[in-house]
């Protein structure tokens, strides 16, 4: 039995360079109506998203998730965890590929040292689904403790 089930449906009208998609089902209603255009995926977003926008939000969320349960579980609950994911789409023999998938954590976790925080995000890292959804990608996580 699946733990989530989300569904999106974007409409594409038009051709790629000039079309609009529209996000619309989704299954909290959040994304219904936010447009996405292949300028705004590959030049200035213009108040529009794109798959990759949508792909580093996905990511960097599930990696908080992941890390926060981590945490709590070495008996360290974070006192606020700062993720960001930036998604790169770069061109792989002539095709559009979505490459990499670079994760910045900036934590404060009070009673945790460098090294005990660095292992611990290890730990989130193998078990955050986004990561091993892009397992083909690279991944690379520059994570650090705050004050």
């Amino acid at each position: 039995m699946s733990l989530a089930v989300r569904n999106a449906t974007t409409t594409w009208d038009g051709s790629l360079a000039a079309g609009t998609g529209t996000f619309g089902n989704t299954s909290s209603g959040a994304l219904d109506g936010q447009q996405v255009t292949w300028a705004s995926r590959t030049e200035a977003p213009g108040g529009k998203s794109s798959p990759e926008e949508l792909l580093a939000a996905a990511h960097s969320s599930c990696f908080s998730m992941a890390l926060a349960l981590t945490l709590g579980e070495h008996k360290t609950p974070p006192q606020r965890l700062v993720v960001s994911s930036e998604v790169t789409l770069d061109p792989v023999d002539g095709v559009p590929t979505i490459t990499t998938s670079k994760i910045t954590v900036r934590g404060q976790v009070p009673g945790v040292d460098a090294a005990t925080f660095a292992s611990i995000v290890d730990e989130a890292a193998a078990l955050c689904p986004v990561s091993r959804l892009f397992a083909g990608a690279t991944i690379t996580v520059d994570a650090q403790l705050e004050d």
